[in-house]
């Protein structure tokens, strides 16, 4: 997949017509569907520098549902499809996001120096390299960063536990995605 931001949509056409054809533009999502929410993570990942691969892994994060999603576009034994549609680098960190277990690995970053990551899929506990770490935390903040922008309950209820996660990690998050977090949420989180 070339380096390109969401914006050149010839890039991403085939990852839509493939999340479309798997009905993401028909399951409800904050913001309106789960296409257009995911089509969201991407653009916020190009706009922040990611790495092409990270933000192909933002367009597909949801493949396998999350710990948070449990709506899932493609069952485990389909990982082939999403490897040959965005690469094994960008599937391999659509499983990591997919695959955390949220309750045991939150509380580990930015604490633990080498956090474990619990896979809710496996049960089986690894720590991930520095490299998927920071693309995982650029993932998670540009997908909560998104749904809470689009629902202001779960902004509410989920804004300042996050806010806390993205102090703890901002050194391993994209300069513009903390300065994006601290625009988006650290008003109301810090009480400012």
């Amino acid at each position: 997949m070339t380096s390109a931001t969401h914006r050149n949509a010839p890039v991403w056409s085939h990852v839509k017509d493939f999340l479309r054809a798997h009905e993401a533009d028909r399951i409800p999502h904050p913001g309106g569907t789960l296409l257009a929410h995911l089509a969201r993570v991407a653009a916020l990942l190009a706009q922040w520098g990611t790495e092409s691969a990270v933000q192909a892994a933002g367009f597909c994060h949801a493949a396998y549902g999350t710990d948070g999603f449990d709506g899932a576009l493609l069952g485990l034994g389909d990982r082939d499809a999403l490897v040959e549609l965005i690469g094994p680098r960008a599937e391999s960190l659509v499983y990591l996001y997919a695959s955390c277990g949220r309750a045991a690995v939150y509380p580990r970053l930015g604490r633990d120096e080498r956090p474990l990551f619990h896979d809710r899929f496996t049960g089986s506990d690894h720590t991930p390299p520095e490299e998927d770490l920071r693309a995982f935390l650029a993932l998670t903040a540009a997908n909560e960063l998104d749904v809470l922008a689009h629902n202001a309950g779960l902004a509410t209820r989920y804004g300042p536990g996050l806010y806390e996660l993205f102090a703890r990690t901002r050194d391993l998050l994209p300069a513009p995605a903390w300065a994006y977090c601290v625009r988006q949420i650290g008003p109301d989180a810090t009480g400012r």
